[in-house]
């Protein structure tokens, strides 16, 4: 059985999540937001131990926690290869951000690439979804068993994501959303990273940026 544990957490309040398998007890995260100890104490309270670490890109809401988290789990942590040149400048998003550095970020253990990809832990099996647009190094998470899509900073409930920040590019972004989103179907639920969950067929009926 794989159960979602969702937290918003950070700045930017930004959903981190903690997908568990109750059967081998171990935890993929997808967007290790802030405060390490907290995430690990919630999959531990659940049953979990966390076993790998997933972003879906380099903006630093999504990552502030990747190089604790590592360090105390041992996890690998993973994001796509574009994702470098966003760690590599985690401190000074701090000082646009905030006006202070941020910490450094996790190392990669594995650059994950453009094309799709299965990454499997136990019974979670997650599919990649490459959907630049937000930034040139977003990735989805699809979890096929459960139709729910881990969908970033890609797609939200009536929104979807920036595009003015380096990297951003609109057309590809709805690109992104409408070729390689919409036919997993109206009825997949989509947990972004921001916000409520929501639909693939809600979006498409109500979502202001996606009505034609």
């Amino acid at each position: 059985m794989i159960k979602i544990i969702s937290q918003t957490l950070g700045i930017a309040a930004t959903n981190c999540y903690i997908i568990g398998d109750t059967d081998t007890h171990q935890a993929i995260v997808i967007d290790p937001v802030d405060n390490a100890p907290f995430i690990i104490e919630t999959a531990k309270r659940a049953g979990f131990e966390i076993k790998l670490i997933l972003a879906t890109h380099g903006h630093f809401d999504h990552v502030l926690a990747s190089a604790p988290l590592q360090q105390l789990t041992g996890a690998p942590f993973y994001i796509h290869h574009e994702g470098e040149k966003w760690l590599k400048t985690l401190p000074q998003q701090g000082i646009m951000f905030t006006g202070k550095p941020f910490p450094e970020a996790g190392t990669p253990d594995r650059w994950l690439t453009d094309e799709p990809e299965t990454l499997t832990l136990g019974g979670i099996t997650l599919e990649t979804i490459f959907t630049p647009g937000h930034a040139p190094d977003h990735i989805a998470f699809y979890l096929r068993s459960e139709n729910v899509l881990f969908a970033g900073d890609t797609l939200f409930a009536g929104s979807i994501g920036r595009t003015d920040l380096p990297g951003g590019n609109y057309p590809l972004l709805i690109q992104s959303i409408t070729e390689k989103l919409f036919p997993l179907g109206d009825d997949t639920r989509v947990l972004a990273g921001h916000m409520e969950e929501t639909t693939i067929g809600r979006e498409k009926r109500t979502n202001p940026f996606l009505i034609d």
